[in-house]
């Protein structure tokens, strides 16, 4: 295990939450609406800013199957990553100096923004396997979240200061403290990325690696053909992928609507900031300790013990009226938030072919950002129906629940047996491809 790597890995997490936490949660949907979009009214705003997240999430969707296909043939997934990144950097960097009414703009920059983040962190996550073995993965993948956790929170909080104090910073105004805030994230996802370019892991090239573009894209869609075909010759990486589906919506939705959910009941915005801070601070030590759990007890035991813990969350919201309460809440979803997340990746990467993480890591993103439309869709129309938001958060239970009802149906270490097959047989094919190139005089290493 070369340790460098590892510590480069995790330090990729601290780089890019501060995207997550700044840009995505805190920042800019105000900019967005206050600036951006300034000359269009409120409600047409909201609706631009929620089309624009779901275009950069399609292109994620699109996109990344493929993509970690061909990080799979080249053995390269740090240089896929360190293209998305620089992406994402440049994107975030434009959103400083983006004028009153420039919101077609802003709407394209965080579309490029987001396939940055997300099409990176899928060629992140496809790292695990090949930096640690099995039963290192649930602690190093702890650890990535928690440090992720106390770099984006380390971050926010200056930026809010920035905002919220811009005199402390020699600034104008709150424009230019949201400004710097912007360039502030490009600055620090880039920095601390920097050791994962330089010692992001490498496999061997696949036999089946093209020499051109156009041969790329043949063999990679026909890797994804095979891929959707033969998942379901992994019968426990399927039933993990169903639970993931319901449970990860429920998490993304109370992620996206904590915010309206808590101004809709007259919490208000500075509470609501707070907490945002006290989550990323409760969930550092928290995922690191349970990281540690995860390793002793199982990542699946502790998995289903966290959506058991936001089952509660969801019932408490329900009854919520002030702010202390909402500040409760949001300690426990920085209880476990991080391991939730954390234990699911390090599960899925052990019941996964290690050759061919980057197309699996891809296919379970696209088929969980298709999955997420049904969390948000369902929290709107009980709530509209009910007349109450109220409703609509307690509607939440039913997604944690199948979650792990489907959680409860996987077997683990038969699943890691099936992994380590099909890696078998891939390799005996792979020798089979040479001993045949070689003995024609054209050898299939690349």
């Amino acid at each position: 295990m070369d340790k460098r790597a590892v510590k480069a890995w995790i330090m990729y997490d601290w780089a890019n939450s501060a995207y997550a936490t700044t840009v995505l949660a805190a920042v800019l949907p105000v900019f967005y609406a206050s600036v951006a979009a300034a000359t269009v009214d409120k409600d047409t705003a909201a609706s631009y800013l929620a089309y624009t997240h779901s275009i950069g999430m399609l292109c994620v969707a699109l996109l990344t199957p493929l993509l970690g296909t061909l990080a799979d043939l080249s053995g390269r997934k740090g240089n896929f990553l360190r293209v998305f990144t620089i992406t994402g950097v440049v994107a975030t960097l434009g959103f400083s100096i983006i004028g009153e009414g420039d919101w077609l703009l802003a709407s394209a920059l965080l579309v490029l923004s987001t396939i940055g983040f997300a099409g990176g962190n899928t060629f992140y996550d496809a790292m695990l396997p090949d930096l640690v073995p099995a039963e290192r993965r649930d602690m190093v993948s702890s650890k990535g979240y928690a440090y992720g956790y106390i770099g984006g929170g380390l971050l926010l909080a200056i930026n809010l200061l920035m905002i919220q104090q811009p005199g402390w910073f020699g600034l104008p105004d709150t424009l230019a403290g949201t400004r710097l805030a912007f360039v502030s994230v490009a600055l620090w996802w880039l920095l601390f990325s920097i050791p994962i370019f330089r010692h992001a892991p490498r496999r061997s090239a696949s036999p089946e690696l093209p020499a051109s573009w156009t041969g790329y894209a043949k063999v990679g869609v026909r890797r994804l053909r095979q891929t959707f075909g033969q998942i379901r010759r992994f019968p426990q990486l399927l039933r993990m992928l169903v639970a993931f589906w319901f449970f990860n919506d429920g998490i993304n939705t109370i992620i996206l609507m904590a915010t309206i959910y808590g101004t809709s009941i007259g919490i208000g915005t500075s509470d609501l900031m707070l907490a945002l801070l006290l989550t990323q601070f409760i969930g550092f030590p928290c995922t690191l300790l349970l990281g540690a759990w995860a390793q002793r007890w199982g990542a699946k035991r502790v998995l289903i013990v966290s959506l058991s813990v936001y089952i509660c969350i969801v019932v408490l919201g329900y009854f919520m009226t002030q702010a202390l309460h909402f500040y409760i809440l949001a300690g426990l979803v920085g209880v476990v938030q991080g391991i939730s997340q954390s234990t699911a990746r390090s599960l899925f990467s052990n019941l996964m072919p290690a050759g061919r993480t980057g197309e699996y890591f891809g296919f379970v993103n696209i088929t969980g950002k298709f999955a997420s439309i049904f969390g948000p869709f369902v929290f709107g129309y009980v709530g509209q129906i009910a007349g109450s938001t109220r409703w609509g958060i307690l509607s939440l239970i039913f997604f944690f629940a199948a979650g792990i009802v489907m959680l409860l149906m996987v077997n683990v270490q038969r699943g890691i047996q099936d992994a380590g097959l099909a890696d078998q047989e891939e390799q005996e094919r792979i020798r089979g491809m040479n001993i045949a190139g070689n003995a024609t005089g054209v050898p299939f290493t690349h």
